[in-house]
């Protein structure tokens, strides 16, 4: 088994195509799907995030980082939630992807979470990461 994160985005077509649905039935089927993941025994954590205009940018290009307010200027597509898997393959982790309740124009990017086992273990960083995860159960 394997870890994957399905990042959940959204586009202005994907946006546009939500306002027009109920949100009632929006929960509806997120709570079905969920319950799906669950009972699967695949779910590890899902959250959804808030408007990315709430949000703040810290942009790393200068010597010092500079705060700004919203998502990048330019972004077409939004990182909107997300989902970590424990299944067997990526070819799973797309299965399931595809049965999520999404409107027209979302995209879900895929990526793998690689295991902490999977660092150098003699690393002081890795050691001290291992002994934190151990102290609070997620090891």
């Amino acid at each position: 088994m394997a870890k994957y994160m399905l990042i959940m985005r959204a586009t202005d077509e994907s946006f546009a195509n939500f306002t027009s649905v109920d949100f009632t039935e929006i929960l509806e089927a997120m709570g079905k799907f969920n319950d799906e993941l669950i009972r699967a025994g695949v779910l590890l954590a899902a959250e959804g995030l808030d408007d990315a205009s709430k949000g703040v940018v810290v942009d790393f290009t200068e010597d010092t980082p500079v705060v700004t307010d919203g998502p990048y200027g330019e972004t077409k597509e939004l990182f909107n939630g997300y989902y970590i898997l424990d299944v067997a393959s990526i070819q799973e982790a797309v299965e399931w992807a595809k049965r999520a309740p999404m409107t027209a124009g979302s995209k879900t990017e895929i990526r793998r979470v690689p295991s902490i086992d999977e660092f150098p273990q003699d690393n002081v960083w890795i050691q001290k990461e291992r002994a934190w995860r151990e102290q609070t159960g997620q090891l």
